[in-house]
């Protein structure tokens, strides 16, 4: 399904998972980006996608502290929580938030996440009643992505409902299976790309509430654990997914040093260039 009409603004929470144990980055959260925590920053895009309340939830003192002095909602959580929309779950509880709430989930390693894309989740979510959860995908155009295990893939139907997710290349086209992928070492196969395939996952998620509460009881799927991706919990169990098709990538998040030094440097240089900076984030790869 396409982006949403943003002229009819959507009702929704926006929540943010953080916790401070990171092995490939420490104390990520709190990691300084133009004088303020990286986590203000997901805080304040938040704000901007035009979210009812936006809340952090997280494990830390020291991330609710640096929150609620930005003048944000901070929600301390357990610390052993399985997942981040585990800890969503007890977050939205102790809110009080209502049956009829839309929750998304805003991922606090993500400081130049496009508002709209929050927002048109939301919006997508809530004009799918079929759905417990709402999410997005962009197109793929390089099978070096097609074939990167790290590069999640969604198969969705005709109604734009998610199929199935895998880090696997999918969908696979048949008649390119002979000397697949030698012949092809910078191209996708022809079918695929003439039909706009494979879309790679955003991991950007909208939770019905009562799903919300519902999710962390149902057992873990087999194929969760196989893939490692906790959205196959929901689809195993029959919940059903809509997906948002956007055709541009999201901003990378923040995983690693140097996506760290990347970030800062961007924020430096909008900095130096306001106020002439259009504000667009630099794209993923």
């Amino acid at each position: 399904m396409a982006a949403s009409d943003a002229s009819h603004p959507v009702d929704f929470v926006a929540l943010i998972p953080a916790r401070l144990a990171s092995t490939r980055l420490p104390d990520k959260p709190l990691a300084d980006i133009a004088g303020q925590p990286m986590i203000v920053h997901v805080a304040q895009r938040a704000a901007a996608a035009g979210a009812r309340r936006v809340a952090v939830a997280t494990d830390s003192q020291a991330v609710a502290q640096a929150v609620r002095a930005a003048g944000f909602e901070a929600v301390l959580t357990r610390a052993d929580h399985a997942s981040g929309t585990d800890r969503l779950a007890e977050a939205a509880a102790a809110m009080g938030l209502a049956d009829d709430d839309l929750i998304v989930n805003v991922q606090g390693d993500e400081p130049l996440i496009a508002p709209a894309l929050l927002r048109d989740v939301a919006q997508l979510l809530a004009q799918a009643p079929d759905c417990a959860m709402a999410t997005a995908a962009h197109p793929i155009d390089t099978l070096v992505d097609f074939l990167n295990p790290s590069v999640v893939k969604v198969v969705c139907d005709a109604h734009w409902r998610a199929l199935y997710f895998s880090r696997a290349p999918l969908p696979f086209e048949r008649d390119a299976l002979p000397g697949f992928p030698a012949q092809l070492p910078n191209a996708l196969p022809p079918g695929l790309a003439a039909a706009g395939l494979p879309l790679r996952h955003i991991g950007l998620y909208a939770y019905r509430m009562p799903f919300l509460q519902v999710y962390p009881t149902l057992p873990r799927a087999p194929l969760e654990t196989l893939e490692s991706l906790e959205q196959l919990r929901a689809l195993w169990h029959g919940h059903r997914i809509a997906v948002l098709r956007t055709e541009h990538a999201p901003a990378p998040g923040v995983d690693t040093p140097e996506d760290l030094r990347r970030v800062r440097e961007w924020f430096a240089a909008q900095a130096a260039a306001a106020p002439a900076a259009t504000g667009s984030p630099p794209q993923a790869n």
